[in-house]
């Protein structure tokens, strides 16, 4: 059984991309992450034992593209909205 059809590497793939989504923010790492854990749960239930890796690498991809796309419409800031701050790291 090769490592990229092991349902615990796609799920530790998605832990370190969650983690560097904490350090770099901008929802790009968590939509990556969010794909990784989908298809490691997938893998882990038996849905997707029979697919190669490129094949693996594309559904991670497309589901990765659904939830950045998601990530960025949930928390888009309204038509003509600034985000600004009003208080200092430092207060």
């Amino acid at each position: 059984m090769e490592l990229w059809t092991q349902w615990w590497v796609w799920l530790s793939v998605a832990l370190v991309l969650g983690i560097l989504e904490v350090l770099i923010p901008g929802f790009v790492a968590l939509g990556f992450a969010s794909g990784a854990a989908i298809v490691g749960v997938l893998l882990g239930v038996g849905v997707l034992t029979d697919f190669s890796m490129p094949a693996l690498l594309v559904i991670c991809a497309v589901i990765s593209a659904v939830m950045y796309v998601g990530l960025r419409h949930f928390f888009k800031l309204e038509k003509g909205q600034v985000k600004y701050w009003d208080k200092d790291i430092n207060d």
